[in-house]
């Protein structure tokens, strides 16, 4: 029998703007307004806080083998201490070196991209990137971007 798994991250009523405004680094500040409107320009939705940091476009339903399912967001970003990190998922980042090799400068994991300035990167393989992730999001599991 399939396990849903009540998440500790998920959507919140708190306000987007309020978060963004209340960030002190005006740089940091001005990058999320930006990241911001890439991912709803290529998501077609609008933001949702996750939590109490991360701003999350859209939502899918997963399952393991496992039988352990939940709710998630189809991508989004979080304004942390030392970077800027973008959620690129399902950890498909190891299968998207084509891409990463033409970004600019960046380190990343699994599933996240950190950023120390968005003017490090090229912002049109940036969209590249994230629409291709989408886009491996919707084979991988079958899934379509609704808003939570």
């Amino acid at each position: 029998m399939a396990q849903k798994v009540e998440l500790k991250t998920k959507v919140t009523d708190q306000s987007v703007d309020d978060f963004l405004a209340s960030l002190e680094n005006e740089d940091r500040r001005e990058d999320c307004y930006r990241v911001l409107e890439l991912l709803r320009d290529v998501t077609g939705v609008g933001p949702k806080m996750w939590g109490e940091s991360i701003v999350g476009f859209g939502s899918y339903e997963y399952k393991y083998a496992s039988g352990r399912e939940g709710e998630w967001m189809v991508t989004g970003f979080s304004p942390r201490k030392s970077n800027l990190t973008i959620y690129i998922l399902p950890g498909l980042l190891d299968e998207q070196e084509d891409i990463l090799e033409r970004l600019g400068k960046h380190t990343h994991s699994k599933s996240c991209l950190y950023l120390k300035k968005l003017d490090d990167v090229d912002s049109e393989v940036l969209r590249e990137l994230v629409e291709d992730g989408i886009e491996r999001l919707r084979q991988t599991e079958g899934c379509t971007v609704t808003s939570p």
